[in-house]
């Protein structure tokens, strides 16, 4: 059985590649069953993402799949191939086993630990499943993934430290106030990364949001994400005393919260604290507000310093995961093997079964009718024979199944015994 990977992704090709070779969640059925019905191929499974598009396919050990996944993607796509090869590679064997593996532990994306890969590579199985285009090697590749990639995150802290914007605001939020529970928080300004921001703490449990911004339009729009109440943005200072968390991304040219203010606010709160993300270019926050006790402000160089920590704890923690991947690869290239020595071994077995009852049919016509203890005898006789013949082939098997010449032994076994 032959197992083989062609894919392109973020790193090997930029987005306008990446783009004309997705296949939209529409097509895909269609394209798997096109897949699956290609002379040659056994299975067939499309991963399609923003950041890679890949094919896994399986074929006979004599058949080389290479050709039909080109003319795939040719007909797919309506492009040449000699446009596309400068951005595909290429895995076979145990080097597509551990790519596999590679990405359904997040290893090979964009952001290494992120949690998303693994969710996409489920999907593209269950439609590949629903396809009816894998059930078989491949299907056991995939599940085995799955399995890797949930030791992967069970074993190592890969996941656990933001490495977004978004996610760092949040961690930093929560090293604050412990629990998000129940907090309230003011987006100054409707831009995208704020929008984020405020998503995860919303998620995290922030249980109320105020939109404000200078256009009233977008900041009904926002509001709308999160249910939240839009405030007038000539107002929207005197809500600062009711807010725990305010993230400002307006394009104001200069500070629209300066340290006099926020004094001011923190009295009326009673000293309790309030954490600010400006994510502003330029910054919408003064500074020096940071100097005050109970405000912890944050801009998005503090936020990219928070990032770039966790990615160094990442990179560290993915040294392990490899180590993990490289085992778990291993194990199932061996079992694999082991799997492939099975049916020389079954065949030997019956093969020397069918000789030893031909030869006890033979003699019972010599020597007609045996007693019971006879035929005990005779029994217990023969099959110790058979089964020390074939002790030594079948141990042989088993040891070298893993081994680079275990294909060349089953061979060897198969003519000797003439199988």
């Amino acid at each position: 059985m032959r197992l083989l990977v062609t894919g392109l992704n973020h790193r090997t090709a930029p987005v306008e590649v990446r783009e004309r070779v997705a296949f939209s969640e529409g097509s895909l059925p269609g394209a798997l069953l096109n897949l699956k019905g290609r002379a040659g191929l056994l299975e067939g499974m499309i991963l399609s993402t923003c950041n890679r598009v890949e094919i896994a396919v399986t074929s006979e050990e004599t058949s080389d799949p290479n050709p039909c996944v080109n003319a795939f993607l040719s007909d797919a796509h309506q492009l040449g191939q000699p446009a596309l090869a400068q951005y595909f590679y290429r895995y076979e064997g145990r080097d597509a086993i551990r790519h596999i593996f590679r990405v359904a532990a997040s290893l090979d994306s964009m952001v290494v630990g992120e949690p998303q890969i693994l969710g996409q590579l489920k999907g593209a199985y269950a439609a590949a499943k629903a396809a009816g285009s894998v059930n078989g090697f491949l299907e056991l590749v995939l599940t085995r993934a799955f399995s890797v990639a949930k030791r992967v995150r069970s074993e190592t802290e890969i996941g656990q430290s933001a490495v977004s914007i978004s996610y760092a605001a949040v961690e930093l939020a929560r090293e604050i106030f412990g629990s998000l529970n129940n907090r309230k928080v003011l987006l100054v300004g409707a831009g995208k990364m704020s929008e984020l921001a405020a998503r995860h703490l919303r998620r995290s449990g922030a249980a109320n949001i105020f939109v404000t911004n200078r256009t009233r339009e977008r900041a009904d729009t926002m509001a709308k994400l999160f249910d939240g109440k839009v405030v007038d943005y000539e107002k929207f200072h005197q809500m600062l005393p009711e807010v725990d968390i305010v993230i400002t991304s307006s394009g104001a040219p200069h500070y629209i919260i300066n340290r006099d203010e926020m004094k001011k606010v923190i009295e009326k709160r009673r000293n309790r604290p309030m954490f600010l993300i400006d994510i502003a270019v330029p910054r919408n926050i003064e500074p020096a507000v940071n100097q005050l006790d109970n405000v912890f402000l944050y801009d998005i160089d503090d936020l990219e310093k928070v990032i770039q920590t966790n990615l160094k704890g990442r990179l560290k923690e993915a040294e392990q995961a490899e180590e993990i991947i490289a085992e778990e690869v291993e194990r199932l290239v061996l079992r694999l093997k082991t799997r492939e020595v099975t049916p020389t071994i079954v065949g030997l077995q019956e093969h020397l079964e069918q000789v030893r009852q031909a030869e006890i049919h033979r003699l019972r016509g010599k020597f007609g009718t045996l007693t019971p203890q006879q035929e005990e005898a005779l029994e217990a006789l023969t099959k110790g024979i058979m089964n020390k013949i074939a002790h030594g082939p079948i141990s042989e098997l088993r040891k070298h199944a893993g081994d680079p010449d275990g294909l060349f032994i089953v061979d060897v076994i198969r003519k000797i015994f003439r199988l």
